[in-house]
């Protein structure tokens, strides 16, 4: 019995009526503007995130390792078996070998985030500061009412 109840109901969610209006709702929210807009956001979003990566990875870490003498790179604490790694084992040597506590890791990928962050928010301000801009300008005076004051103004002077 729930057999034919599920083929019945896949007969009726796959029919060619359905499936060309239901592909055609689906058309109509793809091409929306606000989904095309996320779309390009978050592949903008990723490439960016390895631009960020790569900064901080390339560029910052290995200052800060020479400032701090350290390759945060391969700094972990083993939680277990700490007699099977050997010292100076790179992170990944040491990952196959036993459970780690890979801090340095953490510390590169908070690095990561805080950078990220930052820039989002100077992003999010020079939007704003322009969104104000845009508010602060005057909206022009309609033909109207731009007549409407003169004819004001000359009533004004010849009561005078």
């Amino acid at each position: 019995m729930y057999i034919f109840i599920h083929f019945s109901l896949l007969k009726t969610l796959f029919n060619k009526n359905k499936l060309k209006l239901m592909f055609k709702e689906f058309q109509a929210f793809v091409l929306r503007g606000n989904v095309m807009d996320l779309a390009v956001g978050v592949i903008i979003g990723g490439a960016f995130g390895k631009i960020v990566d790569s900064v901080v990875n390339d560029l910052i870490m290995p200052i800060v390792g020479i400032i701090f003498k350290a390759d945060f790179s391969n700094m972990y604490i083993a939680l277990a078996n700490a007699e099977k790694i050997k010292e100076g084992m790179s992170l990944v040597d040491a990952r196959k070998v036993a459970p780690v506590f890979a801090y340095g890791n953490f510390i590169t990928i908070v690095l990561n985030f805080v950078i990220l962050a930052f820039i989002i928010f100077m992003m999010v301000k020079a939007i704003n500061t322009l969104h104000k801009k845009q508010e602060a300008a005057p909206a022009p005076t309609p033909p109207q009412e731009a007549l409407l004051a003169e004819i004001r103004d000359l009533l004004k002077n010849q009561g005078k």
